[in-house]
């Protein structure tokens, strides 16, 4: 009895540790200069470094459980920040460019993973990341393909490191170009990673540009829900290939592609979209899905050590910095045909 008092204890304190860095991770972005820096990252970095000091055994449950449970309850959370109607807002010329951003990470990248010899996953995952919104793409796809946390981290760090780039060149590449303000805004919205960087980017260049920069990031945001529904599909037939080759003789329920915790974010989304959650509420549970989802970045962060990192190589980082040029230049020759330079 007393084993499990213990057990439960430590399994607590493993979670709270968890909290405590994501906690000190929100604190260090605020204090930090403008928004280069996301607390996910942060809390992603911060944990590998304890990780590298303090890696006990009793706390792996914790991590597993943060980084799976508390995850899968961000993601529910964050469909309330989702809107379809946002989509009208920006109108056709930006889906026009986001349809070619989206083939040049999931067409191109299909080709060009087998050049660097990694796996389905993880290349999916910085596709996602780089294609999407960063983060908040890598943490939602992440379930539904089973993925490892060390490839979450690798895809993590491999979208921050071209948008710690991206920030500072976007604004110069955008006035050699001569780019008018809606060029450029449509140019970093659609190829800029995470919401921080395109905001950071954006304003660099002009209000305007960042105006609509942020709004165009908004709006591919929700491709979000197409992708996920898409890489559950996948996910699906890939156990069930696995089990008939395994002989198992059972099979995976294709009626059951959709998982409970993405069930519970589509049903956000949708009662989002239709007025259905008050404005105040929407950005409670926003908050509160991004927080926790800095939570479990630090838990993955507190199992990966500077080792694993070394261990993956170099290929991960040229995969990522491939798939995101590729995406830069995609927007920026869209854009030019569509004649907005």
């Amino acid at each position: 009895m007393m084993s499990k008092i213990k057990e439960r204890g430590m399994f607590m304190l493993g979670v709270a540790i968890c909290f405590a860095v994501a906690g000190l991770s929100v604190l260090v972005e605020k204090l930090m200069p403008g928004e280069l820096l996301g607390a996910s990252i942060i809390a992603l970095f911060m944990g590998t470094i304890i990780n590298s000091f303090f890696h006990p055994a009793w706390i792996r449950p914790a991590l597993k459980f943060t980084s799976k449970k508390i995850l899968k309850c961000a993601i529910i959370l964050l469909g309330a920040s989702l809107s379809i109607n946002t989509i009208m807002s920006v109108g056709k010329m930006t889906f026009l460019v986001m349809i070619f951003t989206f083939s040049a990470c999931f067409g191109g990248g299909y080709f060009i993973r087998k050049l660097f010899g990694l796996n389905w996953k993880l290349s999916n995952l910085i596709s996602a990341g780089t294609g999407i919104c960063g983060g908040s793409a890598v943490a939602a796809i992440a379930p539904v393909i089973d993925a490892d946390d060390k490839d979450i981290a690798f895809a993590m760090s491999s979208t921050f490191l071209f948008d710690m780039v991206m920030v500072a060149l976007y604004p110069i590449m955008g006035k050699a170009l001569a780019m008018s303000d809606i060029a450029y805004g449509i140019w970093a919205g659609t190829s800029v990673n995470d919401t921080a960087s395109v905001v950071a980017s954006g304003y660099a260049f002009s209000e305007i540009a960042g105006d609509f920069a942020t709004m165009v990031k908004l709006t591919r945001t929700i491709a979000i829900i197409p992708t996920v529904l898409v890489f559950a599909y996948i996910g699906t037939r890939i156990k069930q290939k696995e089990l008939k080759e395994a002989n198992q003789g059972r099979k995976v329920n294709l009626m059951k592609i959709i998982p409970w915790f993405i069930g519970g974010f589509l049903l956000l989304a949708i009662l989002n979209s239709v007025g259905g959650i008050p404005a105040a509420v929407s950005g409670m549970m926003k908050s509160t899905s991004k927080f926790l989802m800095v939570t479990a970045l630090a838990a993955i962060g507190l199992g990966t050590s500077i080792t694993d990192f070394k261990k993956a190589g170099l290929k991960p980082m040229f995969y990522g910095i491939t798939i995101d040029t590729l995406v830069t230049l995609t927007a920026l020759g869209v854009i030019w045909c569509m004649g907005l330079m």
